[in-house]
């Protein structure tokens, strides 16, 4: 069996270390991204990437499988030459959930403790006790009820918060309030005090977090966004802001990354930005996770997390 990664430098040998491991008698492969296309190279059965690379799919044009080494795969689906027909399978979790319903809950909680208000007040030299609030008394909604969405939900629910989540389709989460479709978005939205985006990148989900929507949110309501920066449209979110209609936003993703220096998120004191690590891929925990799903195709039986490459995820 041929496996190529498809990984930057830095990190090659490690990768190549851990499914060589799992993965014992299997030729591992490295490619780095961008890396000349090869005409001559060997066939891969499994092509596993981290990040992107223009030219993989000039050298490897039909592997068993294609792994994503991240859960999302919008980066993938633009890549030249992609196979058509072959499987599209990304990470499922592999540690990622842990790392976000804890950047969820903290960035939640200090919405709850109304701490960026008492940033504010200390910047003034200004001592001023706000009312106390339970987390009970917060409406939570969670956009976007995958793996992770469903599990940050659970995890808002556990501290007490109120809980909305939306979906594609219908789904039971426990001790959520569940909505489907886009028929329903709105009433997911309207008057939601803190508004959680867990969505993936495609079409549909392309700037839906707007004027309008984020219109529809509690006064004073917070973003959370997690998901994938495409779905925001950056200069409505400034305006509500400005407008006072909203009070800030925490994110982790954005439509360009790195953010341009001369992006306005940067100026903006009500937006708390960080650098896209609320949940970072460990190593250890995905190698697992595909060269089981390896061996499992190897043995002929289905896996999970096989992209539609028609809805994008």
């Amino acid at each position: 069996m041929h496996i190529v990664l498809s990984v930057p430098r830095d990190d090659g040998v490690r990768w190549r270390e851990l499914f060589a491991a799992a993965l014992p008698g299997a030729h591992v492969g490295l490619r780095e991204p961008g890396e000349t296309a090869n005409p001559d190279a060997m066939p891969a059965d499994y092509v596993v990437i981290y990040g992107s690379c223009p030219t993989v799919f000039a050298e490897q044009c039909a592997p068993k499988a294609i792994f994503a080494l991240s859960a999302g795969v919008g980066h993938l689906l633009a890549l030249p030459g992609l196979p058509g027909g072959v499987p599209l399978i990304r990470l499922e979790d592999a540690g990622m959930a842990d790392q976000m319903i804890r950047y969820v809950m903290a960035a939640a909680l200090r919405f709850l403790l109304r701490l960026d208000g008492y940033a504010c007040d200390q910047a003034a030299s200004v001592w001023a006790q706000r009312t106390p609030r339970s987390p009970a008394s917060i409406r939570v909604g969670v956009l976007g009820l995958g793996v992770i969405g469903s599990r940050v939900a659970g995890a808002l629910v556990a501290q007490g918060f109120a809980v909305r989540g939306h979906a594609a389709s219908p789904k039971d989460v426990e001790g959520v309030q569940v909505f489907a479709g886009p028929a329903q978005l709105d009433a997911f939205l309207d008057q939601l005090d803190l508004l959680v985006s867990v969505l993936p990148a495609t079409p549909a989900t392309d700037g839906i977090l707007n004027r309008r929507t984020l219109s529809r949110l509690a006064d004073g309501a917070h973003l959370i966004n997690i998901g994938r920066g495409a779905a925001l449209v950056d200069e409505d979110l400034i305006a509500l802001i400005a407008d006072g209609k909203l009070s800030g936003a925490t994110l982790d993703v954005f439509r360009r990354e790195p953010l341009p220096p001369d992006h306005p998120f940067w100026r903006c004191p009500a937006i708390a930005l960080t650098p896209h690590i609320s949940g970072l891929t460990v190593p250890e925990a995905a190698a697992a996770q595909v060269a089981g799903k390896i061996a499992q195709l190897e043995r002929g039986e289905p896996v999970s997390g096989v992209v539609a490459v028609e809805k994008g995820y």
